[in-house]
């Protein structure tokens, strides 16, 4: 039996050591994290995030060799193997700002380590996203004083989807594991991919150096999200020329050379990852000396904000150039469906232009409202949040679809049409409804790479 530990109680170290929990049940696994709120939310039933399938997997295993507490040093002195899955934020300051990875709490966890592992031999896992080369750090600090223990570092970095987490954890794409080629190195590997061979097959389980594996991650990212910007950035010549972006990513979609993942239209990527690792990955490059590859994925970012900005201005100018008093229902606060993650969420971007134009607010989700409070408190104007989607679009001059939520394509659209004040708008940031329908009610229409479906032409 190995003592795991995991430092960090977030979307990443949660379902991924409850998941290693239920295939492993001869090992404890603890989570340990500085905030005691959230540790009190990860002992009930209301956990600090929404993940589909999360809650069964908790409750099997938690008090049974799944422990949740905040007494980091005293667990660190019981770990055999710690996994790192902290905030590495974007750094708002100094060298790197607003590019570069902050590492000060990484560093710190690096310490409180060194300062209190009492085994012999301790792997430490990097589970968190960190710049290429973070684990040669990592290593010089666990190795910056006379200690007893034999520390080995590898790279297992995590390529969850926020929605499909369990799912993406039951059955991997691949697991990537990365340390370094001497004989300790390898060992501290296969006892981690042991843990994962439990229920993942072995050819699934990746071993690389450990700069491939941090690289592999940064990289992975950005091509997803490269994707996205791709598909995005065609979407006003399809609404000047009358091409349908439906179709046009239909038909790219089925060439097996490109395929079909991440080619679906929208107001923009968000979340944890996408936007944080590119502008590292453009940072890095522009660092070591290649300022054309780091030009370049840049402009993915801006790619990015640009068709939130574009999304935006099609509201304005549709309602005559003149928001100012109106309410707008946004439909979805959450960068995704199926969390209630608000991390750089689109939606934050279009509530602060909307408000710029002295519009009123009136947000509905499902999962993510309470995020959407603390995201949006320090703005002024006329801000509701509303549980109730037929209430949030009460008296409402338009609906602003930005999350794709399942429920948003059951609701009684007609009921919302006669609810709203006339002219009465909707705005499809996902092409996630059924635009003719909506016509038909009475909806002046806009969707994204496509022509608009207007009764006012």
């Amino acid at each position: 039996m190995a003592n795991v530990l995991c430092i960090g109680a977030g979307y990443v170290g949660g379902p991924t050591m409850a998941v290693i929990a239920k295939y492993c049940p001869e090992h404890q696994i603890t989570i340990v994290d500085i905030n005691p709120e959230r540790i009190a939310q990860w002992n009930s039933d209301d956990l600090p995030i929404y993940e589909p399938g999360l809650l069964d997997v908790v409750q099997e295993v938690r008090g049974r060799n799944l422990f949740f507490s905040t007494d980091i040093d005293k667990k660190i002195r019981e770990a055999d193997i710690i996994f790192v899955a902290i905030n590495t934020p974007t750094k708002t300051y100094g060298e790197g700002a607003g590019r570069g990875t902050d590492l000060q709490y990484w560093e710190q966890t690096a310490r409180a380590i060194l300062a209190n592992t009492q085994k012999k031999n301790v792997i430490v896992v990097e589970k968190s996203t960190l710049p290429v080369r973070a684990s040669a750090a990592m290593d010089r600090i666990l190795h910056s004083e006379q200690t007893n223990t034999q520390f080995e570092v590898i790279s297992n970095p995590e390529f969850l989807a926020e929605g499909t987490a369990i799912k993406d954890l039951n059955d991997p794409d691949r697991v990537l594991i990365g340390g370094s080629d001497t004989e300790s190195g390898k060992k501290a590997c296969q006892t981690v991919a042991d843990l994962y061979a439990h229920w993942v097959p072995r050819e699934k389980i990746l071993l690389t150096n450990v700069w491939s594996s941090e690289l592999s991650k940064l990289f992975a990212n950005a091509m997803l999200a490269q994707r996205i910007s791709s598909i995005n950035s065609i979407t006003a010549l399809c609404e000047k020329t009358g091409a349908d972006i439906t179709e046009v990513s239909h038909a790219i979609g089925m060439d097996q050379r490109i395929g079909s993942q991440f080619l679906q239209a929208s107001i923009g990527f968000g979340g944890s990852c996408f936007r944080k690792d590119i502008l590292h990955l453009a940072y890095l490059c522009e660092h070591y000396g290649f300022p054309e590859v780091a030009e370049y994925w840049d402009s993915v970012v801006r790619m990015n904000e640009y068709q939130t900005s574009r999304f935006f201005k099609t509201i304005l100018t549709s309602q005559f150039n003149s928001l100012a008093g109106k309410k707008n229902a946004i439909f979805g606060f959450a960068f995704k469906p199926d969390t209630g993650d608000t991390r750089d969420t689109p939606a934050l971007l279009l509530c602060q232009k909307l408000l710029g134009e002295h519009a009123a607010i009136s947000i509905t989700d499902p999962k993510a409202l309470k995020n959407a409070k603390i995201d949006l408190a320090d703005m002024e104007g006329d801000i509701t949040f509303e549980p109730d989607p037929y209430k949030a679009a009460e008296g409402a001059h338009s609906l602003v679809l930005v999350t794709h939520w399942e429920e948003y394509r059951q609701l009684d659209y007609q009921r919302i049409f006669e609810s709203m004040a006339k002219p009465a708008f909707v705005y499809d940031g996902r092409n996630h409804l059924d635009h003719q329908k909506l016509f038909e009610i009475g909806f002046n229409v806009f969707p994204l790479g496509k022509l608009p479906l207007s009764h006012l032409e």
